[in-house]
């Protein structure tokens, strides 16, 4: 199942000489209606009931921000390497680049003519998202991620972006690199992580965000980065291996519990947090927030808000008002908070999106089947 995007560590450093990767992360300034357009962008789709770093090294990757809705890093297919600005997205599991351009959009496009690894192959894929699909092919051919590189990989050279409209047409990213697991890859095919790891170019099992505030960030594969994050590692161990799942202990606000739900998922790919729709309006009333557009809140920036604090692994981990604020315009604030409702057997769920992720950094530890949570520095 693929979920949506929303315009989307270990506890000890890697070994000395392991190698690691990393990935920068970029943003540049927009108006509070492009803010409100591109976290609408694909909120809920990935979660649609229908869909089917260490020492800074030569594998590190910078991951650009853009309006602290869109965070994307590089990656590459086929031989020479055609570049492409991916989202690095922990809730799906799938490689996807496109090959036709949508009408008057500048996206990079992959042409396997162009590449002496390419091997076809043909078979139909689709991807269901809340407005429509997104579909193409399969094919073969090696993916790189700076310097390391996974031969003979099957991905999908996509055709067919129609079910992200507009959005895409917005977008800063031309395809999603899943980091997610196995059991929500479409049509089952080997995810990105487990063609790194079976080839051999992730030595240590893990990777970790720093998402940048208004900044480019870094993902970093096969240990952390201590520059990004200070005090001491929480782990919290998985609760289901398809998305990033652990238990959710409970949800605080005002001294009060906000929520039944006993799930969350870390997502890079959604640039908000997200819970049941109920479980959201009555927050956002609590906190004197107004709705837009059905899904969105806006909030007074001089609003007299307590801190959100969401406990996982026994573990309080509070947001503030600044933290969950994502632009204003005069005196009034986008609230980073959507409702979503997550269908069983995945849901009832909230999703802890780049606005967690922006304020903790995290490693996602695929040998130990955990995450590990600090303070961003």
């Amino acid at each position: 199942m693929l979920k949506l995007l929303t315009l989307s560590a270990l506890v000890a450093t890697a070994a000395a000489g392991m190698p690691t990767s990393r990935v920068a992360m970029v943003k540049k300034p927009f108006t509070f209606w492009e803010r409100i357009a591109a976290i609408n962008q694909f909120t809920g789709a990935k979660y649609h009931p229908d869909a089917s770093l260490a020492q800074a090294g030569p594998d590190s990757i910078v991951v650009n921000d853009y309006m602290n809705a869109q965070y994307y890093a590089t990656a590459g297919v086929g031989t020479p390497t055609q570049e492409f600005n991916m989202i690095f997205d922990t809730g799906s599991a799938n490689l996807w680049v496109p090959n036709k351009k949508p009408f008057l959009t500048k996206h990079s496009l992959y042409d396997h003519t162009k590449s002496s690894t390419y091997k076809a192959n043909g078979s139909t894929f689709s991807i269901l998202y809340g407005s429509g699909p997104v579909s193409g092919y399969y094919s073969r051919d090696t993916f790189s991620v700076d310097t390391m590189q996974v031969p003979d990989y099957l991905f999908a050279e996509v055709n067919s972006t129609k079910g992200l409209g507009i959005a895409y047409y917005l977008a800063k990213f031309d395809g999603i690199l899943g980091l997610g697991w196995g059991a929500i890859s479409v049509d089952h095919v080997a995810t990105p992580l487990e063609g790194l790891i079976t080839a051999g170019a992730l030595t240590t099992e893990s990777f970790a965000f720093y998402l940048g505030n208004q900044s480019a960030g870094e993902l970093t594969f096969g240990g952390t980065d201590p520059k990004h994050y200070t005090g001491a590692f929480t782990k919290v161990p998985l609760s289901s291996e398809s998305y990033w799942e652990v238990a959710l202990d409970g949800i605080t606000y005002a001294g009060k519990s906000a929520t039944t739900a006993t799930k969350a998922i870390i997502d890079s790919g959604t640039s908000t947090l997200a819970g049941p729709t109920k479980e959201v309006a009555a927050l956002a009333k609590l906190m004197g927030a107004t709705s837009i557009l059905g899904k969105e809140y806006t909030i007074s920036c001089d609003a007299p808000i307590t801190p959100i604090t969401f406990t996982l692994g026994g573990k309080a981990f509070t947001l503030s008002f600044k933290d969950i604020i994502l632009e204003q315009a005069g005196n009034q604030c986008i609230l980073g908070m959507l409702g979503i409702d997550v269908p069983a057997p995945h849901g009832p769920l909230w999703i802890l999106g780049d606005v967690f992720m922006r304020k903790y950094y995290v490693n996602f530890n695929i040998a130990d089947k955990a995450i590990e949570v600090a303070l961003s520095a």
